[in-house]
């Protein structure tokens, strides 16, 4: 099953620490060499430029940003390949964990979701039909 992790936090003026860029390079390193780590990232300050594009009233439009009136903001993802949501969760725990003993102070979350995949349940058929 392949489930995706999202890191988000309602702190984003507080970059990764060295000593938290460095754990979570060893341990991607780890995930990748199992196999079990797909693809992962982490994103630019909301400071910098970005874009929302939006659906109101029926009517598309696009707003550039930056954005600063966001509660909490999505950090990074990764993509993994597991057994089960047991094995995603222990996953993330494990990343969490590097948080607490790397960055003090620091809050936020990490929601695992799993993905829509072919034949699984609750999947959109046409949105995996369409990208298939």
């Amino acid at each position: 099953m392949r489930f995706m992790s999202i890191v988000t936090s309602p702190q984003p003026d507080k970059a990764p620490t060295p000593a938290l860029m460095e754990a979570m390079g060893k341990l991607a390193e780890r995930e990748i060499k199992a196999g079990r780590m797909i693809d992962m990232g982490g994103l630019m300050p909301i400071a910098m430029a970005g874009a929302q594009v939006r659906i109101t009233n029926g009517k598309l439009s696009v707003t550039d940003g930056p954005f600063v009136e966001s509660k909490e903001l999505i950090g990074g993802y990764a993509i993994f390949e597991f057994r089960d949501m047991e094995e995603a969760v222990a996953a993330a725990r494990e990343f969490m964990q590097l948080h607490l003993e790397h960055m003090p102070g620091w809050e936020g979350t990490c929601e695992v979701r799993v993905m829509a995949t072919p034949g699984a349940d609750g999947a959109c058929e046409a949105g995996i039909s369409a990208h298939a």
